[in-house]
């Protein structure tokens, strides 16, 4: 793997985070104790560093599922369909910072970010700029690094064939995000990821030119005025083999998004109201339901998604 990716990833992940983030990691680890071997900062408010607007996205990277939960019946549901989500609010001076964090096993995060995983729910996040904000200890930390890096190798790989021949940075990426988006319930506009890409532009741009050495394809790279430019060599074959694999990873996407809806119903707190709050803050589009649903969150789950797929607030 490409050194010069590694220390990219290991700059970017080094970012200083905001006071609120970092009580909240303290929090996790006495939760979870000896067996937390990382713990990732992602989303919205790792991009803007700002812990005060929304819910702060974690990823609590463990040794096993069975020692990191307290019984076997969540350890069984993090394994067959990872990972779990639970909240979390802690009072930090004169407000309230909240968090979505996410439960995930060392040995998972390695295998959802590789190109042996094939849906993009893992590769396609952690491509994406992330904070290592707690490491275990030296090799837990190669270990992470490594999974971060084949995310985005794995995820530079699955784009390419499904982008012209020729391409710069922010078409890969753009592209790129609107396809793992696609592949599952997201509520989110594509004008967007426009702007998370160019929010981001140098960073990716660095990290594209300096994965291009691991992915099995011939590349020829031109440095332009403008930026670098990229002519991949793909044969017609890969490219119809790829269009396929998005298509089925969108279909795929669908149905692990409304299990990981019901599944948060036991393991979120307020669940159905966060996916309320969270698809209209992101589309615009509000579904009421009645007091009588909200004693029944597995069927104001179900209601609730098609109402809103109806109304467009799923994409």
């Amino acid at each position: 793997m490409e050194s010069n990716l590694i220390t990219l990833i290991r700059q970017e992940s080094s970012r200083e985070a905001p006071d609120g983030v970092r009580a909240l990691v303290e929090v996790l680890l006495s939760l979870y104790g000896d067996v937390t071997q990382a713990i990732l900062f992602y989303g919205s408010c790792f991009r803007t560093g700002d812990d005060s607007d929304g819910l702060v996205d974690l990823y609590v990277i463990v040794d096993t599922y069975r020692t990191a939960l307290p019984n076997r019946i969540q350890a069984m549901a993090n394994k067959l369909l990872p990972p779990n989500v639970f909240y979390l609010e802690l009072p930090v001076e004169d407000r309230v910072v909240r968090t979505k964090y996410a439960v995930l096993s060392l040995r998972d995060f390695q295998r959802g970010t590789s190109k042996w995983w094939f849906h993009s729910y893992l590769w396609g996040r952690f491509a994406q700029p992330a904070g290592l904000l707690y490491v275990r200890n030296k090799q837990a930390e190669k270990q992470v690094l490594m999974a971060l890096a084949r995310a985005v190798i794995t995820f530079i790989t699955r784009v390419m064939p499904d982008v012209e021949e020729k391409f710069s940075a922010q078409d890969l990426w753009r592209h790129g995000l609107l396809l793992s988006y696609r592949a599952e319930l997201r509520s989110e506009k594509p004008d967007k990821l426009v702007h998370l890409v160019d929010a981001a532009a140098e960073y990716y741009e660095q990290v594209t030119r300096a994965a291009m050495g691991s992915v099995p394809f011939k590349v020829d790279i031109f440095d332009e005025r403008d930026g670098f430019l990229y002519h991949a060599h793909i044969p017609n074959s890969v490219r119809y083999r790829s269009h396929l694999a998005w298509t089925l990873r969108k279909l795929q996407g669908k149905v692990l998004s409304i299990l990981r809806l019901f599944k948060a119903v036991f393991t979120f707190k307020g669940g159905v109201d966060y996916i309320q709050w969270k698809i209209e803050r992101h589309s615009g589009v509000k579904v009421e339901w009645t007091p009588w649903l909200k004693r029944h969150p597995l069927l104001a789950v179900c209601i609730l998604s098609w109402r809103l797929y109806l109304k467009g607030g799923f994409r």
